[in-house]
């Protein structure tokens, strides 16, 4: 099978890893890819945003599959592109990509089919926005409605917090994501991510994860894109993992097809385990990026089939097996992120992938022969380990074997899982 894998970052690295150990594969390329992905895939450069220019290569090089990894071009509708000329395409149509690509969508879907989430109102204006806030009371969530690479959400503890969270999206901070506005309520619990393939009438439930969106230590600091996972995510007990496919996957999958938007791809929920039990807070249509990272690890089927047959609704007849030892995966970012930071920062050693343990490249480029980083967060040091406090010294083992002087990670990746081994 000739694939084709669109993007560029860890999420990808981790994709073309696990792709290329297929003997299903006879060739694997990637767009436009990065270092990492190079030793697994031939590079090719190739404009994702062209559509047309997509397909025709597709068309040239005889490609059988394309798997699309970041959500971006999965939203402005790559997937349909592709299906109209008859390639098989990994990822949703732009109609059922609005999962990720409008909060608002979601939140409608959520109530239409009585999948449980926060309460939420929609706002395209700040005044009402912030007279609703008012009114409701802190804590409160504040979302942009659009995509904003994981950064357009504010869990505001005070008012303050969230009218300038509201201010911060009605005056272009995260651009034409910002000029609708979910405000929801808050929900207590201890949050979860669920991922579970559908090819639109059938699903496949993969494996739980958790991730740790802060930056800092202690879960302190701004929101990022994801500083570091684990898998499995303890908190998702079978019963926990049951109830969050019979309330939420199979309502979402099956009102989906009956708004003519049939979901074939991936569902990542986000969850929070409240007293209640599984919550929605939302959802993506893509695999997570760390969580990516820490699944393929722990995957031990092959991957390319079970891509395949969500594709080509064939899901009900693949099973997909998983190593019991948890995976755990640190981000190593550029000094500075969230925020500015320095770019094309030279690194000059990385560690050799072992049994179970593997640098995944994120934001990273060659630039005159040297591996540089690019990107805010750039490499992700991943390893398996009996349990997660093995996994965690297995994986800052490579963090630590790194040389790269503007890169930082935060120190207690996994701590609420340890906690849990040592209770």
């Amino acid at each position: 099978m000739k694939v084709l894998l669109i993007g560029s970052g860890g999420r990808e690295h981790a994709l073309a890893w696990k792709i290329a150990q297929s003997p299903l594969l006879t060739k694997l390329y990637a767009a436009p890819g990065n270092p990492g992905i190079a030793e697994e895939a031939e590079l090719v450069s190739l404009d994702t945003e062209d559509h047309a220019a997509v397909v025709q290569f597709c068309k040239d090089k005889a490609i059988d599959f394309v798997v699309v990894g970041p959500e971006a071009p999965l939203v402005a509708g790559i997937a349909d592109r592709l299906r109209e000329a008859g390639i098989a395409v990994f990822g949703p149509s732009a109609a059922a990509a609005q999962l990720e690509g409008s909060k608002g969508f979601t939140k409608d879907v959520c109530a239409r089919f009585n999948i449980p989430t926060g309460a939420y109102q929609r706002f395209n204006n700040a005044p009402k926005a912030k007279a609703y806030v008012r009114e409701q009371g802190a804590p409160i969530v504040i979302k942009a409605d659009g995509l904003a690479a994981g950064k357009g959400v504010t869990v505001a503890m005070t008012l303050d917090e969230a009218l300038a969270a509201i201010d911060d999206c009605f005056e272009g901070a995260f651009g034409a994501a910002g000029a609708e506005v979910v405000v929801e309520a808050f929900l207590d619990g201890e949050e979860a991510s669920f991922f579970c393939l559908s090819d639109g009438k059938s699903l496949l439930p993969l494996a739980t994860a958790q991730d740790h969106k802060r930056v800092g230590d202690g879960d302190t600091g701004p929101n990022t894109g994801g500083m570091g996972a684990y898998s499995p995510a303890p908190v998702m007990t079978p019963e926990m993992v049951e109830r969050t496919m019979k309330e939420i996957i199979e309502p979402t999958m099956r009102g989906m097809a009956e708004m003519g938007h049939p979901f074939q791809g991936v569902f990542f929920a986000g969850l929070m385990i409240t007293a209640k039990g599984p919550e929605l807070i939302e959802y993506n249509v893509r695999f997570g990026d760390p969580e990516c990272q820490v699944l393929m690890m722990r995957l031990k089927s092959d991957l390319l089939p079970i891509l395949h047959a969500s594709a080509t609704g064939t899901l009900d007849q693949v099973m997909a097996a998983w190593s019991d030892d948890p995976a755990l995966t640190v981000v190593l970012a550029s000094k500075g992120y969230p925020g500015a930071y320095d770019k094309a920062t030279p690194i000059t050693a990385l560690p050799q992938a072992g049994d179970g343990a593997k640098v995944f490249h994120a934001g990273t480029a060659m630039k005159d022969g040297q591996l540089v980083a690019t990107g805010g967060r750039v490499l992700n040091a991943t390893a398996r380990g009996q349990n997660v406090a093995e996994a965690q010294s297995a994986a800052y083992g490579l963090v630590d074997a790194v040389k790269w002087q503007n890169g930082f990670c935060r120190r207690d990746i996994g701590w609420r899982a340890i906690e849990r081994e040592k209770a």
